[in-house]
């Protein structure tokens, strides 16, 4: 997981970077552009000679990084064409450096020659004079970074909207450097006009309007660079905000490997509690992603009178049973009797999917919370039956064993309309603060709390909460919630088995689902994916991790 941080913090790692390694600020900036650099070159497949490069520049850091990004383009047969809004005299320190640089080589005779590619500095630029030329195959935005907190105005609002035209266009390749100009650094919400960009390459560690939406959307392909920072001076910052990384994934894969050893029971139990008379297509979404997932058993418990149509749709390595139910074709409160051989048996527990409710379903729900002595990822009917949320009942000594309840975490996985309705509110503004929201409800009622959305949120009783950056909205369609309750109850259960972080498998687990999600996407389409093209897609997923590439 890579920590984010603030503008105020991301400031401080660079001035301790400086005072207290001795890294000059001048070769971070030299670093930072040699970075985009490498971008630029990879996205023109491997040269920029030839190419022409056309780079706004404000008058800041980030219009620094822009000059030292177009000399170094243009050492390597790039034509660069640098536009500075304001003068090099106004430009100060670092950035002064590198723009006195620039105009020394654009004054130079030897420059810009009919035999030379070129590098040109136009001064006192104004949003008339930016010439966007049909043969520019790059533009890189540099004209503002992480400083600003108020909405562009003046020409850089009419700049940056006239960027953003040709960026609709898809003409070109559009760069931003550190952060889209006009975004606040430190929310995901826009406050005025900003630019778009295909690619973003922020540096040292993500920004929170990198990874947040709405603002997160304007960054397109984002690229965190290391520019010479140490990591100690990251770890130190307070921030407890974090971006889930691919390699948090290989991580929890490699520690949940098959052994030579491995067998059923070294694997894990999964208990899926799901499915009722009228939706029993949840119970199979939810068994058939758990089996996917490299879990050694699952188990479905369903109303009996939904067992034969969920039995007959369910992977055959999938077991299933039923148990008492309501006249409704609901899961009742007798069958918590029934089943606790499969309680007692499982490491761990997925409770909610197509349940649907009824008072008796609700009491069943209770107990089985109450009782645990495993981890419950808890889902769907299962959160709006316990809905307000009050911890009080939940978080008793477990009964049997004396053990603290938080040694069997809860993760509750709503949506946004559930996760009102845990707060008890119709109130919107609740979710203005997303993260604020996830991390208050974490820590007071001492569970891991999964906020499904367009970023999913994951965040633990400590107080971190992780952006998930993998997914897309092609994931919102019906049965896609099951088949991610059905992947954390499988990746949750292996963690229980073999002794691995419960919270670092369920970040794990929502980045994987994701990321199948995204790879479903490129197979079929956003229009045409379904929930059973996610689940098995997991096999590209898994494929691509475990490679040793």
């Amino acid at each position: 997981m890579q920590k984010v941080l603030t503008a105020a913090q991301m400031r401080e790692v660079d001035r301790l970077t400086t005072e207290r390694y001795g890294i000059p600020s001048i070769l971070l900036m030299e670093n930072a552009a040699h970075a985009v650099a490498r971008v630029i070159t990879e996205k023109l497949g491997g040269s920029v000679e030839g190419k022409s490069i056309l780079v706004l520049c404000g008058k800041g850091n980030n219009g620094g990084d822009g000059a030292a990004l177009a000399r170094i383009l243009w050492t390597m047969g790039a034509d660069c064409f640098v536009y500075l809004f304001g003068n090099v005299a106004e430009t100060r320190g670092d950035a002064k450096t590198n723009f006195d640089v620039l105009r020394t080589i654009y004054d130079s005779p030897d420059t810009n020659g009919p035999n030379e590619n070129c590098l040109i500095l136009f001064e006192n630029a104004e949003d008339g004079s930016v010439h966007f030329e049909p043969k520019d195959v790059v533009v890189v935005d540099a004209l503002f970074g992480t400083g600003i907190d108020r909405p562009v105005t003046g020409v850089f609002e009419k700049l940056i909207r006239r960027e953003n035209l040709y960026f609709r266009r898809r003409t070109r390749l559009h760069i931003s450097v550190d952060l889209p100009s006009g975004l606040n650094s430190d929310t995901g919400e826009p406050i005025g006009e900003n630019a778009k960009a295909d690619v973003t390459v922020s540096f040292t560690s993500p920004k929170p309007a990198n990874i947040l939406p709405p603002a997160a959307s304007s960054n397109g392909e984002l690229v965190i660079a290391n520019i010479g920072s140490p990591e100690e001076l990251i770890d130190e910052q307070p921030s407890m905000l974090y971006l889930a990384e691919q390699g948090d994934a290989k991580k929890w894969l490699k520690a949940s490997a098959f052994a030579t050893s491995s067998y059923k029971n070294k694997r894990g139990h999964a208990l899926i509690i799901a499915g009722s008379e009228s939706f029993s297509g949840a119970a199979v979404l939810a068994g058939n992603a758990a089996m996917r997932s490299g879990v050694g058993l699952v188990t479905v418990v369903t109303p009996k009178s939904s067992k034969e149509s969920i039995a007959t749709r369910v992977l055959p390595e999938v077991m299933v049973r039923g148990a008492a139910e309501t006249d409704g074709g609901a899961i009742s409160e007798e069958a918590f009797d029934e089943i606790q051989d499969l309680l007692k048996k499982a490491d761990a527990i997925a409770i909610g999917s197509g349940l649907s409710q009824s008072e008796s379903t609700r009491k069943f729900i209770q107990k089985v919370i109450e009782n645990r002595t495993t981890p419950v990822v808890i889902d769907a009917d299962a959160l709006n039956l316990l809905s307000p949320f009050r911890d009080a009942a939940l978080q008793k000594p477990a009964r049997s064993t004396g053990i603290a309840h938080d040694d069997f975490p809860l993760i509750l996985t709503p949506h946004e309309g559930e996760f009102m309705r845990l707060l008890g509110t119709d109130d919107k503004g609740v979710l203005n603060d997303r993260v604020a929201a996830v991390r208050e409800f974490s820590q007071k009622n001492n569970v891991i709390l999964v906020l499904k959305g367009e970023r999913v949120l994951i965040g633990e009783p400590g107080g971190k909460v992780v952006v998930n950056p993998t997914g897309n909205s092609g994931l919102g369609k019906a049965g896609n919630g099951d088949t991610l309750t059905g992947i954390l109850g499988g990746f949750v259960t292996q963690a229980a088995a073999m002794t691995i972080d419960i919270f670092e498998a369920v970040v794990a687990a929502v980045y994987v689902a994701g990321m199948a999600g995204d790879v479903a996407e490129k197979k079929f389409g956003k229009r045409v994916m379904t929930a059973s093209d996610v689940r098995e897609c997991l096999v590209d997923v898994f494929a691509s991790l475990t490679s040793e590439k």
